[in-house]
């Protein structure tokens, strides 16, 4: 029987600080509760993160009223500092992460492996809006 493949899906933006700062604040613990939601009412209060080949990482994602949250782990693949980070996340899928370095702004483009309980776009909404959190922090701080 042959397996499918599963579908990748890109999101991406143009931050306006050096590849050391985006780096920094994209895999730092305490950078990474301020910019990982996907909406107001979300909020990352735990993240944990061994960044190096064969590491874990794990970040608590919930509800700020408490109704619900779930804990967004993987274990990494590849770490190339200022350049790229792939990761395994416990459900099997895959996530490439690539920083391009275009002197006073980094360009971060993040593919991952859709899951097939929700809708593509909805998945593709939520990691953008999760990026485009990163993208504001990153720039006012």
């Amino acid at each position: 029987m042959e397996m499918s493949q599963p579908t990748k899906v890109t999101v991406q933006a143009v931050i306006q600080a050096p590849v050391e700062k985006v780096w920094r604040y994209w895999t730092e613990p305490d950078h990474i509760t301020k910019w990982n939601q996907a909406s107001e009412d979300w909020h990352a209060p735990k993240a944990e993160n061994d960044l190096r080949v064969g590491g874990k990482f794990l970040t608590r994602m919930e509800a700020k009223d408490g109704s619900m949250g779930f804990d967004f782990g993987g274990v990494y693949d590849v770490v190339n500092r200022h350049e790229a980070i792939g990761y395994t996340m416990e459900d099997g899928r895959r996530v490439d992460i690539a920083f391009v370095d275009q002197e006073n702004e980094t360009k971060v483009i993040e593919t991952f492996d859709a899951e097939s309980s929700n809708p593509v776009e909805f998945q593709q909404a939520g990691w953008q809006a999760i990026m485009d959190n990163f993208k504001a922090y990153t720039e006012q701080n």
